[in-house]
């Protein structure tokens, strides 16, 4: 927490109005948590992470202009020690994996308990590291699946720049649209589609959305 106050001060980033309004709303009722700031774009929340007193940011995975995954990754190498938790449409069997792996200190549905964003927050930071129940036992239930088989789902292999590929290409984006948003050469992102098409054994665009959808790796 800042020095001169004992409230949690929070960067608050998602591209939609609505829902920054709605979390606002939900987090006026707790005390010890206050909005900060906020931002709806990739660029924005490093701008607002170096220059607020904030105690934590609260991102959604799917900002505006630059991939979520992106952004926590720059915000753990400049400042390592300012927490963010993930907020998300996706299934957190999705995603969750990665973030944590990436240093975030919690992933959070937006279907989430306002109890239980609350608690994420307070818990993250405090310094410490927030899985949900939900998430508690897809961890558990993988690390057993692993120990009695060594098979995993061929979207486990993908690497994370060919994830995002993946997802993008699910959702019906094309190779020049991808390349704009991710910042890559045309030939970048048809090189990792071929290695997508290859890892999951789809034939084509359609075959990478059926094996999404088959998978539940679609936004909800």
């Amino acid at each position: 927490m800042t020095a001169m106050t004992d409230s949690i001060r929070i960067l608050l980033c998602d591209d939609h109005r609505i829902v920054r309004e709605g979390l606002k709303q939900i987090l006026a009722d707790t005390p010890d948590i206050e909005v900060a700031a906020e931002c709806a774009s990739g660029p924005e929340v490093m701008h607002k992470a170096r220059v607020e007193a904030i105690d934590l940011v609260l991102l959604d995975i799917a900002i505006a202009q630059q991939d979520g995954l992106d952004v926590l990754r720059q915000i753990k190498q400049e400042m390592p020690r300012l927490p963010v938790l993930m907020l998300s449409t996706y299934p957190e069997k999705q995603y969750a994996a990665r973030c944590y792996k990436l240093g975030a200190a919690g992933y959070l549905n937006k279907s989430t308990d306002p109890e239980q964003l609350a608690a994420a927050i307070r818990k993250a930071a405090a310094g410490g590291v927030y899985v949900s129940p939900q998430m508690a036992e897809t961890l558990a239930s993988g690390l057993s699946a692993r120990a009695s088989s060594h098979d995993r789902a061929a979207h486990e292999s993908l690497s994370h720049r060919e994830y995002q590929v993946f997802q993008m290409i699910a959702a019906g984006r094309s190779v020049k649209e991808i390349a704009d948003r991710l910042e890559l050469s045309p030939n970048t992102v048809s090189t990792y589609r071929s290695r997508i098409l290859e890892k999951t054994g789809a034939s084509n665009d359609v075959g990478i959305a059926m094996y999404a959808v088959r998978h539940q790796l679609m936004p909800v």
